[in-house]
């Protein structure tokens, strides 16, 4: 009974598509759809709207109500529209900031907007091209505008495209104006009460006047410049994966003072197809090869790479022996933090005041250097709108350093309020320039950090679901984990168990619950277990995905004992996965 209901509402909403005023190729789409036997394209394009969740849109390109199109990303901006011009009533003038990516649609998307923000007499720059999602978030604040948005899927696959919305401080929208926009933009219920006829003069394009402003507040992060200057030829390749990190990353590079930056061709070349990936995902093992293809061929020392949207950093380095080896995204955080701690105290900047943020599910042992050094630790949830949050309520008050997430996003800077893969790379190549000049390798700086601090390993485990019965799926699991709580993971007692729905911790030994400070709920469970074991499961708020992240520790005395601790984790993780059958 519940599919023939979900059925009819699905052709009753196709129907309003082709009686609407919807454009031909639109309708023809919805057409085909309705005529084909094979009626699953239709019910996952119809089976509900997509959502303007709390950090925006992010779905399949296409037409319907769960798609991404003109009439989706339409309605989006004519509802964060109604809400600034409620919200900022008293302003002579309200202004936004619009950037875009690589993707298929995502400058018709952009224009789109700008038109109906204009048509809304909202002031609009919008830049000439595809830009990195900071720089967006970098403008609005340089500008002093209430609100922007980027056109970006971040990293998903290539049918994919999305809509993030930022608020006045540069950072994705929270509350409450988050809610107030989902009911500002859910009061869009035709499309006829969109606004699509823009006003051309309120709309200004930007581009290399802001590129250059934003270089030059990367060039004032940079805490080692005599390493640098030593170092300056070090060879190290970056690859933008068909995306917008070409705009600022190589010439950001060059400003702190790297001369010998070597490029991909074929992934140089600006594509919404990504033609040499599958995936443009730097946290993808093979969304590197090319890039460490051509630094075997050079003879570089570091790759780095950005995702499509230049938000997200991966890189690799060169091992005891000479060949690549990935950087995870806890690794890089660590190295990250290490250096900007230790190189902060080396120069007498370590006041008390200083700060740094991890979300969650990110690894302890960030933790633990932050303690050893005097330097406070927030956690958040995951994603940079909550790193971005503890920013704003501690501006001057305390020094935020640095921030991030294990799923390779890093904040070195607060002129930005999201992640940041242009200071990033830079970051990371300074960090090789000063290892040098300690006599050290990339790799033997990463094994000294787990000597000195104590050793982690982490691994995440993505299972992907899609369409309504995946989300059915989803759902069925995080209740199943909800009701029947672990008791032991991978053989060692569970001490807490951490419930961010209720915001509930479960303390076992002691038989008591304590509450959770946090600013909201979140769809997340942690398990800690009697030997430092963390296991975290959350649905992903984009994709269609459960999320499991498992953090196992050790111990090393000296960089010799790097494999054997290795060896050692590994062989837990995967007792671990086994026993959660994933």
């Amino acid at each position: 009974m519940e599919d023939k209901t979900l059925f009819a509402q699905v052709i009753d909403k196709a129907q309003t598509w082709l009686d609407g005023n919807y454009d031909a190729n639109t309708k023809a789409e919805v057409k085909q759809m309705l005529e084909s036997e094979d009626k699953k394209p239709l019910i996952d394009a119809f089976y509900r709207d997509l959502e303007f969740g709390t950090g925006g849109l992010r779905g399949i390109m296409g037409a319907g109500t769960n798609r991404m199109n003109i009439y989706i990303v339409g309605a989006a901006t004519q509802g964060l529209s109604n809400y600034l011009l409620k919200e900022f009533s008293k302003l002579d003038r309200i202004k936004v900031v619009i950037g875009h990516d690589c993707r298929n649609n995502s400058r018709k998307f952009a224009e789109i907007s700008a038109d109906i923000f204009s048509a809304n007499g909202i002031k609009v720059y919008l830049f000439e091209a595809l830009r990195p999602t900071p720089e967006i978030s970098y403008a609005i604040r340089k500008f002093g505008c209430q609100s922007g948005i980027m056109i970006t899927a971040s990293h998903n696959p290539k049918e994919y495209n999305g809509y993030k919305a930022y608020w006045n401080d540069g950072a994705q929208v929270l509350a409450p104006h988050d809610r107030n926009i989902i009911a500002e933009v859910n009061r869009i219920s035709s499309v006829d009460d969109i606004k699509f006829k823009g006003n051309p003069k309120l709309i200004e394009t930007i581009g290399k006047d802001m590129d250059k402003a934003f270089i030059e507040e990367v060039q004032k992060l940079v805490l080692s410049p005599e390493s640098i200057a030593r170092h300056r030829d070090t060879k190290m390749v970056y690859t933008p994966i068909h995306g917008t990190g070409s705009t600022l990353i190589p010439n950001a590079l060059k400003a702190v003072g790297f001369t010998n930056v070597i490029s991909v061709p074929e992934q140089d070349v600006i594509s919404s197809d990504f033609p040499t990936v599958v995936s443009p995902n730097p946290e993808e093992p093979a969304a590197l090869e090319l890039a460490i293809k051509k630094a075997i061929e050079t003879g570089a020392e570091i790759v780095m790479a950005s995702d499509p949207d230049a938000d997200r950093i991966g890189t690799a380095i060169r091992d005891d022996k000479g060949d690549f080896i990935l950087v995870n995204g806890n690794q890089t955080m660590l190295i990250f933090l290490y250096y900007i701690i230790t190189k902060r105290k080396e120069l007498g900047l370590i006041t008390g005041k200083e700060y740094v943020v991890k979300t969650i599910v990110t690894t302890e042992l960030v933790k633990t250097i932050a303690a050893k050094n005097g330097v406070e630790i927030f956690d958040c949830y995951t994603g940079f709108k909550w790193i971005a949050d503890i920013i704003r309520k501690n501006e001057g008050l305390k020094k935020y350093i640095g921030g991030g997430e294990e799923s390779y996003g890093f904040l070195a800077g607060d002129f930005v309020r999201d992640k940041d893969s242009v200071s990033a790379c830079a970051l990371f190549a300074e960090i090789t320039a000063w290892a040098k000049d300690k006599g050290k390798t990339m790799y033997q700086l990463l094994q000294d950090i787990y000597v000195e601090y104590g050793y982690s390993k982490e691994k995440g485990i993505s299972l992907v679901r899609k369409g309504k019965e995946g989300a059915d799926e989803i759902e069925a699991m995080m209740k199943k984990f909800r009701s029947n709580p672990l008791k032991s993971i991978g053989g060692s007692p569970v001490t807490f168990l951490k419930d961010f729905v209720k915001l509930e911790t479960v303390d076992f030994a002691a038989n008591e619950n304590i509450a959770i400070e946090m600013p909201t709920t979140s769809n997340v469970l942690q398990y800690f277990t009697e030997d430092g074991t963390k296991l975290s499961i959350r649905p992903s708020g984009t994709e269609p995905k459960i999320k499991f992240y498992i953090e196992v520790h050790g111990t090393m005395k000296s960089r010799e004992e790097f494999d054997k601790a290795e060896e050692a984790a590994n062989e837990k993780i995967n007792a671990i996965k086994s026993e959660l059958g994933i």
